[in-house]
């Protein structure tokens, strides 16, 4: 099974699963998170070496302020709970989005979470945390500008290289395949620059119920796709 190198995921929709259940919401991200740690080990098992989760968006914070208050505990109990699996699995752990805004207390937490598995090589875990795919766009735009009023960079010698490496992934390969659960069809402020060519794949399942079956499932239509990149299907597989 042909497996992506980037494998990017939108984590949606946990309070509806709970709401069908006539559970509180909260319950939902619970069981969401449980969702993710089996698709981290999942992931790691197959060989996908880049895995980014769409966790908290910028938008999220106009949530009602006791399920955000509680969706920053859970985050929080996350990162204390999983270092000791990060460091076993040798998983990296990176962010992307303004954690500036982000609990102190989380912030600190994910900072020496970061710091402890710097160095881990079998897989990159980056967590898009109050994160907004225009808001970091126009925050690399500053970073360019702020470069060019230094003279340390000419407007005309700007291209995509140059924005490319002053956004938040930085470093990192562009996703291959984007996975939204819930049945939304729509990417929801989340990596627009970087999904140019990848491949996009919508599921009813909710993200609670969405686990290694599902994940096969998703990589065998990834598989049966071909990636064109604007060429034409000759020249991307020519005829022998």
């Amino acid at each position: 099974m042909r497996v992506p190198e980037h494998l990017a995921i939108i984590m949606d929709g946990n309070g509806r699963w709970a709401e069908q259940r006539q559970l509180p919401r909260i319950l939902g991200h619970h069981h969401g998170v449980e969702a993710a740690k089996a698709m981290v080990e999942e992931c790691r098992r197959l060989g996908i070496r880049f895995l980014t989760l769409y966790a908290f968006s910028s938008e999220n914070w106009g949530r009602p302020a006791d399920e955000v208050r509680s969706l920053m505990e859970l985050l929080n109990r996350f990162l204390a709970q999983e270092l000791d699996s990060l460091l076993a699995q040798n998983i990296r752990l990176r962010v992307i989005g303004d954690i500036r805004q982000l609990p102190s207390g989380v912030r600190s937490t994910l900072e020496a979470t970061m710091a402890r598995t710097a160095h881990n090589s079998d897989m990159v875990l980056t967590l898009a945390l109050s994160y907004g795919s225009r808001d970091e766009i126009l925050r690399a735009v500053r970073r360019l500008a702020e470069a060019v009023g230094q003279g340390l960079l000419q407007p005309n010698q700007i291209d995509e290289d140059h924005l490319t490496q002053v956004l938040d992934t930085a470093g990192m390969p562009e996703p291959d395949l984007l996975i939204r659960t819930s049945g939304e069809m729509r990417i929801s402020n989340f990596l627009l620059w970087q999904l140019a060519y990848t491949e996009l794949y919508f599921t009813e399942v909710l993200w609670p119920d969405f686990g290694p079956a599902q994940l096969r499932q998703a990589l065998r239509e990834f598989g049966r796709r071909q990636r064109r990149f604007g060429l034409t299907a000759r020249q991307v597989q020519p005829d022998n």
